[in-house]
């Protein structure tokens, strides 16, 4: 079988809260990469042995005491670099050039002169083009290593980009990876198909067939449970083994009580009944109202989602008998994370998406056939599996559920009220054929009370919030600009038709890159 990432590229991490989108571009090109951190041992990047090597940006300065260095055995490798930002400043003062504080800052969008032709710029840029670029920076490099000349310059960096063609090295100061530099992805794969000369065929079909062998070849004639939510990484997982292993895989569904409208139903009925997989159906919605009774603080609250979990699902997984394997949906971006360079943006995994980690007492090894991937691959992995659209495009759903869109206790009545808001905002989303121009969507119900009028009376009752954002990646979040027509329609139905809400808000914060905090 061929190996799917025989051709790799080294993602070095400085730090950069865009890191990610590096990766994601140079795998929208059919090329394989991983993202390591920046102080990768020496025999490790042997071993690796990349087909090229990008240094991302970060937020050090080079001339500053302890700023984090790439390995110097990455420029003896033989292999194409490539320096992004801080990745560009680290190559230049490593190989004998000079980087000093700017007092001409940029942040933001700028612009690049092309002053000569390069290898990288083939066929996407020229000389004499001035190309917009987004900048993110406070230093310059003010001398160059031998063997490097300027191909591009901007109004703060008179060494924007920087080409050493024999060599193959290269640098630049703005970020390529971000959608606001228009032809960035194109130079990205002028990188690793022109200079490092990569195939880019590295496709979803090929990484399911090698998936599916390894894990078979992993499992061997062991028994496989998976906790299935009924969400896109859990059921690919879910699909995926089945095709593998068959009935050594059973999965157990946990209900919580904190699921969306239907989605219990849903899941049951799918795995169980069509894809005729082995399902435990753990009814558990009285336990955890219980346990959650009285509390308010939501870090607490997860916490003991996350330790009921773990106990109802340790308890099903015993009665099954004989599990070696735990199957798991980590995806690329949490492995990232778990190991990223310290003190980054990215070091630490956001509690709100994970509800308890692995206990020891379970025993049991993992199968995480999800690990290499991030969200929009496994979707399409979902395709090749030919899951229904329903699941593939299903928006991301948090494990803690509706707990954690209820700020304050948590209680049948408020879930009820807000299970049935919720319901109402996804049909009208679905309705207005809008579902699938959205990442993700969802109703809050805030811990206050307003006073209105209802026809005739006077009602004190909760307020919802509505949150709806786009993103392309997971990794960026903007609100979604519903027409005020939509927007009346969906609170108009709230209002009338769930009982305990009197008033509806529409929430249209942002989030930059980097930030995927929007519960």
């Amino acid at each position: 079988m061929t190996d799917v990432a025989a051709e790799k590229v080294l993602i070095l991490d400085f730090g950069s809260q865009v890191t990610q989108l590096i990766a994601r571009r140079l795998r929208e090109n059919g090329v394989y990469c991983e993202i390591h951190p920046f102080a990768m041992a020496d025999d490790k990047l042997a071993a690796f042995a990349p087909k090229a090597v990008i240094l991302s940006g970060g937020p050090a300065s080079v001339h500053e005491q302890a700023s984090p260095r790439a390995p110097q055995k990455v420029f003896e490798l033989g292999a194409p670099v490539l320096g992004i930002c801080y990745g560009e400043q680290t190559m230049c003062a490593q190989l004998g050039g000079r980087v000093s504080p700017s007092d001409h800052r940029e942040f933001g969008r700028a612009f690049l002169d092309i002053t000569a032709d390069c290898e990288l710029f083939e066929g996407v840029w020229k000389k004499g083009q001035r190309e917009q670029v987004w900048m993110s920076h406070g230093d310059r490099v003010d001398v160059l290593p031998p063997g490097f000349k300027v191909v591009g310059i901007s109004d703060g960096a008179p060494f924007a980009a920087i080409a050493d063609d024999a060599r193959r090295f290269y640098g630049v100061q703005f970020h390529p990876e971000v959608v606001h530099t228009p032809h960035g992805t194109a130079l990205l794969k002028n990188f690793t198909h022109r200079v490092a000369g990569c195939r880019g065929d590295w496709s979803m079909a090929a990484f399911k067939a090698q998936a599916i062998a390894r894990a078979r070849q992993q499992v061997g004639k062991g028994k496989v449970v998976l906790g299935l939510s009924g969400g896109v990484d859990s059921s690919v997982v879910a699909v995926l083994l089945h095709e593998a292993i068959g009935d050594q895989l059973t999965c157990i569904y946990v209900d919580t009580g904190l699921m969306r409208a239907g989605e219990s139903e849903q899941v049951v009925g799918l795995f169980r009944d069509h894809y005729n997989i082995p399902l435990v159906h753990r009814d558990a919605r009285a336990l955890f109202l219980k346990k959650l009774a009285g509390v308010t603080d939501p870090e607490q609250k997860r916490k003991i989602i996350g330790a009921t979990f773990i106990d109802v699902f340790d308890e099903e997984a015993h009665k099954i008998g004989g599990a070696e394997f735990l199957a798991q949906g980590t995806l690329y971006p949490d492995v990232i994370e778990s190991v990223s360079f310290a003190g980054g943006p990215s070091v630490t995994i956001k509690s709100h998406h994970n509800v308890g980690g692995l206990p020891e007492r379970m025993k049991l090894k993992l199968v995480e056939p999800l690990r290499e991937l991030f969200k929009d691959e496994v979707r399409a992995l979902g395709r090749e599996m030919g899951l229904p659209e329903d699941i593939v495009k299903r928006h991301p759903f948090p494990g803690p559920g509706l707990a954690i869109r209820i700020p304050g206790e948590i209680t049948r009545e408020t879930l009820d009220v807000l299970r049935k808001a919720d319901a109402i905002f996804i049909e009208e989303i679905r309705n207005a054929g809008l579902y699938d121009a959205i990442w993700q969507a969802f109703a809050v119900l805030l811990p206050v009370k307003t006073v209105g009028v209802m026809g005739d009376t006077r009602s004190y009752d909760r307020v919802c919030a509505l949150r709806a954002v786009t993103s392309t990646d997971g990794m960026t979040a903007d609100y979604y600009p519903f027409p005020h027509e939509l927007l009346g329609r969906i609170a108009t139905r709230i209002i009338n038709e769930v009982k305990g809400i009197n008033r509806v808000v529409y929430d249209v914060t942002s989030k930059p890159p980097g930030t995927i905090e929007w519960e």
